[in-house]
């Protein structure tokens, strides 16, 4: 198992997370043998550079998955739906940052610091989280561990790269206009409204019960991953003039009281978390900072004023990272060390 290699086809690779996931094999010790780029056909036809040589990228066709091991597939929904299928047909693990099949009962949804004992039981098909679920489940599972959470409410503060290049350009753009004159009207395509010097608490569109679709994502996402069908969850997804990075505020509730030192402690000790607490000094995560890293960093961690048994921490990750390229290329090297692939 140590000595073979795996070939790799990337669908979606001139996007955002497409170009972080390539950023980050680059130098990973994954065993790969090929890596074919593929994109759609507006793109085809042009390179990318990997490891000193000009790649092509070539449109995805139905035959675009032969003879791949793993295929990443970070595209639209509607994309994942027809590729992902595909490239588990022609034999590839597919593995789908989209929304397309999580909530499916025999796709695995995966952190492989919480839940890779869930591959096990894959077939072709793996669902990575949606990037603002990916922090707070690995946040949630360590002290879930110790002191059974029972129930979770959460703010998020997202970043407009979740969105895509258009949404990063838009608030660039914006953010140009508004500087020359802050009584100016900057044209809004990508959101309902202006991105820049603003705020929106509205990530994909509002279902009947209130939340938006980005907001329930977080409460089934979290239950599946944690195994705790009846976890009651709140999510307020917020989207922010900032270019990478989400940040959530977290209230969590345990079944007995938790210290504060107790739970930096098990945080310290949970793969993938950096702990940076320290107020006084000015010490705590944020996005300027934590943007192209690994680490899910976690600060602020306090009693909850309101509830004996509840905690408050602040956690900031690089959506484009572990929030997405990162987590695939994990449940990859988590597959191959389990051989299952």
């Amino acid at each position: 198992m140590a000595n073979r290699l795996y070939s790799v086809a990337v669908v979606g690779a001139t996007g955002l997370v497409g170009r972080e996931f390539l950023r980050i094999l680059e130098t990973s010790p994954f065993p790969l043998k090929s890596l074919r780029l593929l994109a759609s056909k507006r793109s085809a036809g042009t390179t990318m550079r990997f490891r000193g040589d000009d790649l092509p990228v070539e449109a995805t066709t139905e035959h675009s998955f032969a003879g791949q091991d793993f295929a990443f597939v970070s595209a639209t929904t509607e994309a994942s739906r027809q590729w992902v299928p595909i490239a588990a047909r022609a034999g590839a693990v597919a593995i789908d940052d989209s929304s397309a099949f999580r909530m499916e009962p025999s796709v695995p949804l995966v952190v492989p610091e919480v839940n890779a004992a869930d591959l096990d039981g894959h077939g072709r098909i793996v669902a990575i989280p949606n990037c603002s679920t990916t922090p707070l489940v690995l946040a949630l599972w360590p002290l879930h561990q110790v002191n059974p959470v029972q129930r979770v409410v959460v703010s998020t503060y997202q970043s407009v790269s979740g969105t895509g290049t258009a949404a990063v350009e838009e608030l660039r753009a914006q953010s140009r206009a508004l500087a020359l004159d802050a009584n100016a009207r900057p044209a809004a395509e990508v959101y309902p409204h202006p991105i820049a010097f603003n705020l929106l608490p509205q990530i994909d569109s509002f279902l009947e019960n209130g939340y938006t679709k980005e907001e329930w994502k977080m409460v089934q996402e979290t239950r599946k991953i944690m195994h705790a069908p009846d976890l009651p969850i709140s999510s307020t997804c917020v989207r922010v003039p900032v270019y990478t990075c989400h940040s959530e505020a977290v209230n969590v509730e345990f079944a007995r009281p938790m210290a504060p030192e107790e739970a930096r402690e098990l945080l310290a000790a949970q793969p993938g978390i950096c702990i940076e607490d320290d107020p006084a000094r000015g010490v705590y995560p944020h996005p300027a900072e934590a943007a192209g890293k690994d680490p899910v960093y976690v600060g602020r961690i306090r009693r909850d004023a309101s509830h004996p048994h509840a905690l408050a921490l602040w956690l900031v990750s690089d959506n484009l990272r572990k929030g997405a390229a990162l987590n695939a290329l994990q449940i990859a090297e988590a597959m191959v060390e389990r051989g299952l692939v």
